[in-house]
């Protein structure tokens, strides 16, 4: 069983439930009163993501980070950066 005081469990909460959804018995302490942390699975557990990308980057200067935002008064606009690139700086 994992103990926590209230403090501890507040600054490690990751920790706390973590521990509870791997089954261990874990409780927190406040002021002479302890709670214990109980998983409630609503749904199926959440296995990981086997989706595509949401984006499909296409351009090669975004692909390599060659790539600004240049301000304008209808609002941002996405521009291809001038002058030396990403890659070109790193190689030097």
């Amino acid at each position: 069983m994992k103990r926590y005081s209230a403090s501890e469990a507040r600054k490690r909460i990751s920790d706390v439930l973590d521990g509870a959804e791997r089954g261990e018995n874990v409780v927190i302490e406040r002021k002479g009163v302890r709670f214990q942390v109980v998983v409630d699975r609503v749904g199926p557990a959440r296995a990981p993501s086997s989706k595509a990308p949401v984006l499909d980057i296409r351009d090669p200067a975004v692909e390599s980070g060659n790539w600004t935002w240049r301000e304008g008064q209808s609002g941002s606009s996405f521009v291809a950066r001038v002058g030396s690139s990403r890659a070109s700086r790193r190689s030097r």
